[in-house]
């Protein structure tokens, strides 16, 4: 039943190639069950022959497996052998991880899946559940980001430095903390447990067919790895070991969408305005029955070019002293800069006269014909990015059952963002003061979504997009510069005493951390009306539509070019400055500083016993965590500032004091881990357990964004204030749940497993937008306005779902066809879990508690999707490996960080990478990936589904490598 749903999904894919292949990958497996019974039967006394490759124990020898199908094998036996509920890739060679990134390894393990940025797998849900809900650490520690969220960007870690990744579905005591979907435990190797000297380089050549596109700029790219691994004798000094690994990636990412704007609109379905924007509909009136649409305020064509250049330093040594000290001290850095050249074509009246419409009946707007200003918008964006992370570890054995250790470590990630933009709008008069064929600012122009995710915009063709001299009013400069630091610091001490009997082991521990976050988003805007500086400008900074074939994959006939220019040229020409700097006072009501204090303890029994005949093991225990929040936002007021015509526009005062709110919370947190071996081959697992996730640090802010309406002019203070949000609220509490997990796992042989996992989770509440009401000092006098607000909310609410996890090699098969496997995993996930739309959902008046039902259903759960697919099909004969992997991902809501207005919808996407490899001899290598080979694009909605919103295409890549190892 859900194979039909995964492979409908109209235009965005190619669903008969995609089914397919999910057949060609889950039919061996299904067929070959017979086969997996027989493989569970005890062994004959003589052992036949083994084909190339197999791992046969016997009194002759014994053949080691290497590559994918030995990182298969390690992935499943560390599976079979933890006491939690834990899915892994384990891979027990550097470099060996069979992805190019940590994220694209990760969505292969069964129940993750990855959200898309530029093409590429970035943040990670568990079980279909968002990523705000799993935890991350590093070597056993959290880390930090630049993104203001608790997920980790997986691309700053590189795969060829990463060994193991575990994914803990469910908790147990003296994890760090875990999440409410669960912990990922990225682990490098420790070299004296590696145990052998390992040089090893590795180079990829990276090709882009979009680059190719691009005008004058090349379509390679390229990334190096270099690793060191080697142990010494020191004498009376122990055992020292040492690692260590650097890689420059320098790639390109260019991009081509469609977008509208980020904030929607509900406008009255019975005016038409000839002459204006649609009015708004109000909640109380639609909730009385006015019938209303959404429409977004612009919509913007844009073609990117990017440089991304990453480079990442690892390192680690490991001591060993004597048989009872273990010191493990390891290093990260990574350091990324990365730019894109950016070009838009914005429509940013779409709201305005806008008539003929067609309307469907949950309010999406699919047809209209209305009047914009027409804009040509140039950018240049850059992003540097810096993250230092490390920690010193100490395992002492103080006698032969009680173990002592201890870890200090330290995280930080600093992210600067700086944005230059020139805009030029159209208007009655050209460059040349000469009357346009429109002889008006604004042009006609025809919306039409009727045709799936790609609404078509046509421009009536009197004004011709490609004409410089049309695009010549207005100019306006920003810069704008958002920085954000991240800094963790923290310590732990651990004692692990084992004894005998049933409780066979005590662990206990305490730990603290500090986690500082802190933004601020500063913008220098200047504006000139001087036409004849503005015709020089745009003579001498004109540039050739960078592409060729834009939005050629996009159905319909989207604009393929227009008008385009050098932002940086135009600053120079403007300003006689590339860069003027940003202000010298970059405080806002919109910064946020924000401290968090953790104090945790936990106690933990791991018991060993039988159930009638069946052997059980297991560990339960506690954890009780103590959260407290410092949050420090800003305060100022907003004069008044009359214009000649007698209309007021809002500026800030300048004046600011210090708000400093403080929030906190205490958790216990019991776990229940149960393993029954039914016989060696058969695990059930049994697991109980209370989780919780903490809101994201910018959640925690204490600013407040202040959305003022289009324009400048206004008739009273009320009719310039839009919307007041706050950017955070440091009161929030963790998103607490009750887990209850059972999984059955069947481990035929070493290649093959066959388990699934019920899992059911019940929360203690989400999060809801709540109208509160504050003072804020308008002209002098003290106005009270409305403050939108998300807190705890009191509804319950619940998940249940199923992981399925199917792997086989077939060996049953004649050679050379038993060097062919397969592993197909799936999760489904079904939630009631609500988040409302903060402008246009439910809202709760806190102090009475009634509800002002919205105008648009709530989403689900950030992240959250029903199914998730990931299916591969693979081949090792000898030295060659060849590997095919298909993910699929169904809709989910995204929410945006640090704020979160509205409702925005990722549409179901699947891509299929292909993998690589031939082993020319022992020690040198080649490896081919080629990375979404059916240029799968990115499809968001907003603020409901099927509402199109977004359409990205990254292209196909392609990597070529060849590996050195000595």
């Amino acid at each position: 039943m859900w194979l039909g749903h995964w492979s409908s999904r109209g235009a965005i894919c190619a669903p008969r190639v995609r089914t397919l292949l999910l057949a060609t990958a889950a039919a061996p497996i299904l067929s070959s069950t017979p086969a997996i019974g027989q493989l569970a039967s005890p062994a004959p006394a003589e052992q036949p022959s083994s084909p190339a490759g197999d791992t046969v124990r016997s009194a002759v020898e014994e053949i080691i497996v290497t590559g994918l199908r030995q990182t298969i094998q390690t992935s499943i036996n560390e599976k079979k052998n933890e006491t939690a509920i834990v899915d892994a890739l384990s891979a027990q060679d550097i470099g060996d991880l069979p992805a190019l990134s940590v994220g694209e390894a990760i969505q292969t393990i069964t129940g993750a899946t990855t959200h898309r940025e530029k093409g590429g797998a970035s943040e990670i849900s568990l079980r279909g559940l968002g990523s705000f809900l799993s935890n991350t650490t590093f070597n056993g520690r959290e880390a930090s980001n630049g993104s203001g969220d608790r997920a980790v960007n997986f691309n700053q870690f590189p795969s060829e430095l990463i060994n193991d990744i575990k994914i803990y579905k469910s908790q147990q005591a003296d994890l760090v903390e875990g999440g409410v979907a669960g912990t990922i435990e990225l682990g490098t190797l420790k070299p004296l447990d590696y145990g052998k000297r390992r040089i090893q380089a590795e180079i990829r050549a990276n090709y882009n067919p979009y680059q190719d596109r691009i005008i004058g700029a090349g379509a390679w790219g390229w990334r190096g790895t270099l690793s060191y691994v080697d142990q010494f004798d020191a004498g009376a000094l122990g055992e020292i070991g040492i690692a260590l690994g650097v890689q420059r990636n320098d790639v390109n990412n260019p991009e081509e969408s469609y977008a509208a704007s980020s904030t929607w609109v509900a406008c009255n379905a019975a005016v038409t305005a000839a002459n204006a924007n649609c009015p708004e509909v109000s909640r109380a009136a639609a909730a009385a029955g006015a019938p209303f649409y959404l429409a977004p305020n612009s919509v913007q064509f844009r073609q990117i070019s990017e440089q991304d250049r990453r480079d990442a330093i690892f390192g680690a040594v490991q001591w060993r002293p004597g048989d009872r000290l273990n010191v493990n001290l390891d290093v990260q850095y990574s350091k990324r800069a990365y730019s894109e050249d950016r070009r838009d074509l914005i429509l940013s009246e779409t709201r305005f006269g806008l008539k003929n419409r067609i309307i469907g009946d949950d309010g999406r707007l699919l047809y209209a014909e209305g009047l914009s200003s027409v804009e040509s918008t140039g950018t240049l964006f850059e992003r540097d990015e810096e993250y230092l992370g490390g920690g010193l570890g100490l395992e002492f054995e103080a006698s032969d059952r009680l173990t002592l250790s201890g870890d200090a470590s330290y995280s930080r990630t600093k992210r600067r963002d700086i944005e230059r933009s020139v805009r030029l709008r159209s208007d009655p008069l050209d460059i040349f003061g000469n009357r346009t064929p429109l002889n008006n600012q604004r042009v006609p122009y025809v919306y039409d979504a009727r045709n799936g995710y790609a609404t078509l915009i046509t421009i009536d063709p009197r004004f011709n997009v490609n004409n410089y001299s049309l695009f010549s009013d207005d100019a306006r400069l920003r810069r704008d510069q958002l920085q954000r630091e991240n800094e963790i610091v923290a310590g732990r001490l651990d004692a692990g005493y084992e004894m005998e009997g049933f409780l066979w082991r005590i662990d206990g521990g305490v730990r603290f951390s500090r986690q500082t976050y802190s933004d601020f988003d500063d913008r220098v805007e200047i504006t000139q009306d001087d036409r004849n500086v503005d015709r020089a400008v745009n003579f001498a900074c004109r540039t050739i539509f960078p592409q060729t074939d834009y939005l050629s994959s996009a159905p319909g006939a989207p604009i393929t070019s227009w008008a385009t220019f050098d932002p940086v040229c135009q600053f120079r020409d403007y300003l006689g400055t590339e860069d003027p700097g940003r202000n010298a006072d970059i405080r806002s009501v919109a910064n946020r500083d924000v401290t968090e204090e953790v104090w945790a303890g936990y106690a933990m029994a791991s018991y060993e016993t039988k159930a009638g005949d069946i052997p059980l093991r297991g560990n339960f225990g506690v954890r009780v965590v103590d959260t407290r929040v410092t949050s420090r936002g800003l305060r100022s007021a907003l004069g008044v500032v009359t214009n000649p015509d007698g209309s007021i526009r809002l500026v800030a005062s300048g004046d600011f004091e210090t708000l400093t709110i403080k929030g906190g919370s205490t958790r216990v947190l019991p776990s229940l881990n149960a393993i029954f071996e039914v016989n060696p081959d058969l695990l059930l697992r049994l697991a109980g357990y209370r989780a919780m996730s903490r809101p994201a640090p910018s959640s925690l802010g204490a600013g407040r964004t202040i959305q003022l309406e289009d324009g400048t002019n206004f008739s009273s203070i009320e009719d310039a204030i839009r919307l007041i949000t706050a950017n955070g609220s440091p009161r929030l509490k963790p998103i607490m749940s009750w887990n209850a997990d059972a999984a059955i796992e069947f481990y035929p042989n070493r290649d093959s497993i066959l388990a699934a996992t019920f899992y059911y989770k019940k929360f203690a509440g989400g999060y809801i937008p709540v109208t509160l009401e504050e003072q804020i000092d308008i002209g002098g006098q003290s106005v009270t306005v409305p403050v939108v607000q998300t807190q705890n909310s009191s509804e319950k609410s619940r998940v249940y779902g199923v992981e399925v996890t199917l792997a086989n090699r077939f060996s049953w098969l004649p050679a050379p066809l038993d060097g062919l496997g397969a592993k197909v995993s799936y999760s489904y996930a079904n939630s009631n879990f609500k988040n409302y739309d903060i402008r246009l959902g439910d809202v709760v008046n806190p102090d009475t508690g009634d509800v002002t039902p919205g105008m648009i259903p709530p989403a689900g759960l950030s992240g959250y999707s029903k199914h998730v697919l990931s299916a591969q099909i693979y081949y090792q004969l000898g030295g060659l490996s060849l590997q095919s992997i298909y993910n699929y991902r169904s809709n989910y809501y995204q929410d945006f960080v640090g704020g979160n207005a509205q409702l925005r919808y990722v549409r179901g996407n699947d891509t299929v990478d292909l993998r690589a490899s031939y082993d020319i001899n022992r020690n040198l290598s080649l490896r081919l990936e080629a990375l979404n080979i059916f240029d799968e694009p990115k499809v968001t909605d907003m603020p409901i589904k099927g509402s199109s919103r977004q359409y990205h295409f990254y292209g196909s890549r392609y990597f070529l490598g060849i590996r050195l190892r000595v």
